[in-house]
């Protein structure tokens, strides 16, 4: 399994968001800027996170963005949310997908409970944790 770009930058443009002043925000290009993501695919990735309710402009047209919820409110599944329709390790736990060993395979089971721990483990992480992660590294290399 592997997670998308946009999955990997919106979290990164998302911790970004949440360390800047919560009044004013931060621009799309000063996020460019310090997450080296390029503005024009950043737009799409801010455009997704403002659709899923994670993301708003401070204030006007003119203003930085801002969360629209606390870091601590914020998690990772939320993220991938904005990006992926949900999580999948395998095809067969899809239900789009018609598995013709559904009900006599044993590995099904071990492939949905480790979708599961993937899952709430997503769940369990939130921005205000990637937030006090980043403080650390930014304390060491200080």
């Amino acid at each position: 399994m592997k997670f998308s770009t946009k999955t990997r930058y919106g979290v990164r443009a998302i911790l970004e968001i949440a360390q800047s002043d919560p009044e004013i925000g931060i621009y799309q290009k000063d996020i460019s800027a310090n997450q080296n993501i390029s503005y024009k695919y950043l737009d799409h990735i801010i455009n997704s996170l403002k659709v899923a309710g994670l993301v708003s402009k401070a204030g006007g047209r003119r203003s930085g963005y801002i969360l629209t919820r606390k870091p601590e409110e914020i998690t990772i599944y939320d993220i991938h949310n904005a990006f992926e329709p949900g999580i999948c390790v395998v095809d067969c736990l899809s239900h789009n997908y018609t598995c013709k060993r559904q009900g006599i395979c044993a590995s099904q089971g071990f492939w949905g409970e480790l979708n599961n721990q993937i899952i709430k483990y997503l769940q369990a992480t939130t921005i205000a944790d990637l937030m006090q992660n980043q403080e650390k590294l930014d304390d060491i290399v200080s």
